[in-house]
């Protein structure tokens, strides 16, 4: 056991993980060497991979800031959290609205020993970290964290980024997001980037295969099927898009193809 409290038995390095493999494309430090193979192979497949995983990324920091800054939200459930890479989803927040509210949410034992990184709140506003799988909404809405840190009286947004291309038709990735959304007021918003392959499908699923291979099986979808999630909320402009196009600032990467990219983005309010 770590001073944490965790299990370190409970990190298997031996095989790839998702968020790991994310970690190491984007330049970080907490992945092993598992991971830094398939990310290798990965781009090998397609060479566009890194733009990828960086396109959304930029994508995230974007919705966050337009979130508490235009839409003026102020609570946020994080879903799928991964692990912590700064600027943090708080990080961004609570730069516009230092008073801003964060849970997040991962099941990875690696993202707990590393959520101190997630918890550095500043002192007007409230972070905290539930272990849950995203599979299982009630054991985040159920949970104290999530009742004691978010007033349900006023608006949530509901975050849930590169996730739901690892849930399978049998288990209703629809479905558990709009469990989710179901507690939150009115008002509340629904942010998602979903993997596709509309773009580049011989090459993103060669990817997925090397995501499967390694266990972890895929579901890109369609822009008919990206909508489904949003059935019923009030998408906010441009709809539903490449996440290079969401709200361009000129801070990301430039000049990105169509075809290097592999993940829609959208807003939407639940009314």
């Amino acid at each position: 056991m770590s001073d944490s409290g965790w299990p370190a038995d409970r990190i298997d390095t031996d095989h790839a993980h998702s968020a790991r493999i994310y970690d190491y494309i984007l330049g970080g430090k907490d992945y092993y060497p598992a991971d830094r193979e398939a990310g290798d192979a990965m781009a090998r497949e397609w060479p566009a991979f890194p733009v990828h995983m960086r396109a959304n990324r930029d994508w995230m920091n974007r919705a966050v800031r337009w979130l508490a800054e235009e839409a003026g939200v102020r609570q946020f459930l994080d879903i799928g959290t991964g692990i912590p890479t700064s600027p943090n989803l708080h990080e961004i927040a609570q730069s516009v609205a230092p008073e801003s509210r964060v849970v997040y949410v991962d099941n990875d034992p690696i993202v707990l020993t590393l959520s101190q990184g997630l918890l550095s709140s500043t002192p007007e506003g409230r972070t905290t970290y539930i272990e849950a799988d995203f599979q299982h909404p009630e054991a985040v809405l159920e949970s104290d964290e999530f009742r004691k840190t978010l007033d349900l009286s006023r608006p949530v947004a509901l975050t849930v980024i590169a996730i739901v291309h690892f849930v399978l038709d049998e288990d209703d990735a629809v479905g558990i997001v709009r469990r989710l959304l179901e507690p939150l007021p009115a008002g509340s918003y629904l942010a998602m980037t979903i993997g596709t392959a509309d773009f580049a499908p011989e090459e993103v699923g060669r990817v997925a295969g090397e995501y499967a291979a390694r266990g972890m099986p895929m579901r890109l979808r369609t822009m008919e099927e990206a909508h489904e999630f949003f059935e019923g909320l009030e998408l906010a402009g441009p709809g539903i898009v490449q996440v290079h196009k969401w709200h361009p600032d000129g801070t990301g990467e430039q000049g990105i193809r169509d075809e290097d990219v592999a993940m829609y983005g959208a807003v939407a309010r639940k009314p």
